[in-house]
């Protein structure tokens, strides 16, 4: 990280907790000078004991069960019981399905588009720091609100700061994993890249992104090579860190494979013994087929005309469109491919990652329940976070969300969220579908 990028990262630090201290400070009028929050919006602090009783529940593993409830204490689930056995502040969750909160394994948190000129936000432009911070803080809580309650956020200076504020509990939003500032082309040979690792390891990166290939929008050639590879996913181990690979081209991925990285994503472009090598060498897949696509087409000029953002870039996306969903539906035949859910979230896209799933059950062809599990346990696994978030199980952090209707019968339900709950906090109980009481 570079001394500029160390002083950005300060300044916007500083600009988060006078953020923070706003938003908490709106927070406790709303919710009655830090009584408990209204059931139908705010975040309503942790009871003591905590009871859930929706229709059924999905385990995030497969599992499916109905007559149970789900008892949460300490921001923890305490246990999985039979319905009406548990004593404490109930949720009545008729009419729904409670399942773990769904984890995004790639957004891009700040980016969002500018106050004065309607655009994606790049260099130079009017909005402030303050601006950027509460921009990505509005991000968070889309996200949050629609069901997503964990990030992979890859990356910007910013995501550091969100982290520790969401972690404290000064800010609402989803767990944020982060990457800070990744790997290019342009960070050097060998040599600069184990140091840029080293940074960035220093500065708390989570986790270590890293470019092997050119964007879509270009052709998606490799722009790493097998040495430049084997460094910083070399160097990301030594400080136990994973090391997730953009990479559109097999040759891109096949290095990143052999360099023992830990993830591919996108693979807009990957053919079937690419996938097989993945497969083979235990890494993670995870391909962007819709969302990522849609927003940009949705928002085209908002984006055309900034950097590789040109016509002929949009119709190189047009053309990838059918490609990808091809590829994604070649990678549910790999055996041992372990597919997870990640939808490069940027300006426009966020609290719409429930799209992603619909996309890959209704034109991809995946099981619903499987998709389920790639946005739950599968998603915390590739994120080592397996036996912590994921999965409706005691001990498990109470990371839950609340649908209306059953997603394993009809994906559409990811996007009836009626209930968000995340460290045992509650973000959103709707009161058509659910309330509380004693």
């Amino acid at each position: 990280m570079t001394f500029g990028q160390r002083m950005h990262l300060r300044m916007i630090n500083r600009r988060l907790i006078a953020a923070a201290a706003w938003v908490a400070a709106a927070a406790w009028v709303v919710t009655g000078c830090g009584g408990e929050a209204d059931t139908s919006g705010g975040a309503a602090p942790a009871a003591a004991t905590i009871v859930l009783r929706p229709d059924r529940i999905l385990d995030g593993r497969g599992g499916a069960l109905t007559g149970s409830e789900v008892v949460v204490r300490d921001g923890r689930i305490a246990a999985v019981a039979d319905a009406g056995t548990t004593d404490g502040l109930v949720y009545d969750l008729s009419g729904t399905t409670l399942l773990p909160g769904l984890i995004d394994t790639h957004v891009h948190l700040g980016w969002h588009f500018d106050r004065d000129t309607g655009r994606l936000h790049t260099a130079g432009s009017t909005d402030t720091p303050e601006d950027e911070v509460l921009y990505a803080a509005a991000n968070a809580w889309s996200m949050l609100q629609s069901g997503v309650t964990t990030v992979q956020s890859l990356g910007g200076p910013e995501d550091i700061p969100m982290r520790e504020a969401i972690a404290a509990g000064a800010l609402p939003g989803p767990r944020i994993i982060t990457s800070v500032s990744p790997v290019t082309a342009g960070t050097g040979d060998p040599a600069a890249i184990r140091g840029h690792v080293d940074e960035m390891a220093a500065a708390g990166a989570d986790v270590i992104k890293i470019f092997a290939s050119a964007s879509i929008r270009v052709g998606g050639t490799p722009t790493l090579s097998q040495e430049q590879l084997d460094a910083a996913c070399g160097q990301a181990r030594t400080h136990g860190l994973r090391a997730v690979v953009h990479a559109h081209s097999s040759e891109s991925a096949k290095r990143a494979a052999l360099a023992g990285c830990h993830q591919i994503e996108h693979g807009a472009l990957l053919d079937r013994p690419t996938l097989e090598l993945l497969a083979e060498r235990g890494l993670y897949y995870d391909p962007h087929i819709h969302v990522i696509f849609d927003n940009y087409f949705t928002n085209a000029e908002r984006y055309i005309g900034i950097g590789n953002y040109t016509e002929e870039g949009f119709a190189q996306m047009r053309a990838a469109v059918p490609v990808a969903l091809e590829v994604f539906r070649e990678a549910l035949t790999v055996p041992g491919l372990r597919t997870v859910f990640g939808t490069d979230a940027v300006a426009g896209a966020h609290g719409h990652n429930w799209r992603e799933l619909a996309y890959r059950v209704q034109e991809g062809g995946q099981d619903p329940m499987a998709a389920v599990v790639s946005a739950t346990s599968l998603a915390a696994e590739s994120l080592e976070l397996g036996d912590a978030i994921g999965t409706v199980a005691e001990g498990f952090e109470a990371d839950l969300i609340g649908l209306e209707g059953d997603p394993s019968a009809d994906i559409e339900a990811l996007g009836r969220v009626v209930f968000v709950m995340r460290a045992g906090r509650v973000h959103r109980n709707d009161p058509a579908r659910g309330s509380a009481g004693r």
